[in-house]
């Protein structure tokens, strides 16, 4: 029987790519746009390219927001992709101040650099460096350390807890890449772009839902 894995789709794009790699996982998926439909499924992702601001606003306007906070309270696995990463934070500054989801204590800044050398926004391919924890060892589970995977992004998490963080990246600073604590999942990187590393930490997700 294959798992029910639930996309939600906020109008912030990437879904098709997300949901081609699941099914590649052998997970049975399905794209909603309610949220009285999430509880109906063991795992959910929330993917997204675009803007913090726009994509928060429609969470709440839709009462997203609530219900994502209940299937989490629940002990449902939730897993954030880049844009949708960034939403779980309590806060972000991209264009603005904007309360998050408030899933994981930090915010979201906009890299900054003097010296101009490395561009902005950080797009390609680069090593992560995972973290010892119980649940970092979950999520990157036949991953070998420092494996490259897919980035696409301007701003970055900062977390309040380092301890949730499941890997970290370097560009210029040293950044948390992904997250793992508990139920709650998230990767500034792409798992779905990444490759063999992207479907493996998908794959993971997924033995975790059936759990």
């Amino acid at each position: 029987m294959q798992t029910k894995v639930a996309v939600i789709d906020y109008g912030c794009g990437n879904i098709k790519s997300v949901v081609n790699a699941l099914h590649y996982c052998n997970a049975d998926t399905y794209v909603i746009d309610s949220p009285l439909k999430i509880s109906n499924f063991g795992g959910a992702i929330l993917p997204g390219v675009g803007a913090f601001g726009p994509a928060v606003d429609f969470l709440k306007s839709k009462g997203f927001d609530k219900a994502i906070l209940n299937y989490v309270n629940s002990g449902k696995m939730l897993y954030g992709i880049c844009l949708g990463f960034q939403l779980f934070f309590a806060k972000s500054y991209e264009n603005g101040e904007y309360e998050g989801l408030n899933l994981i204590s930090g915010e979201v800044r906009k890299f900054e650099f003097k010296d101009k050398v490395l561009k902005i926004p950080h797009t390609g391919w680069n090593n992560v460096e995972s973290s010892e924890s119980e649940d970092a060892k979950k999520m990157f589970s036949a991953v070998a350390n420092e494996e490259t995977f897919y980035f696409v992004h301007s701003y970055y998490g900062i977390l309040k807890d380092l301890s949730q963080a499941s890997s970290f990246c370097d560009y210029g600073i040293k950044f948390c890449s992904s997250v793992s604590y508990k139920n709650v999942w998230g990767s500034q990187f792409h798992p779905e772009k990444s490759g063999k590393n992207g479907l493996k930490i998908l794959s993971n997700f997924i033995d975790e839902v059936n759990k």
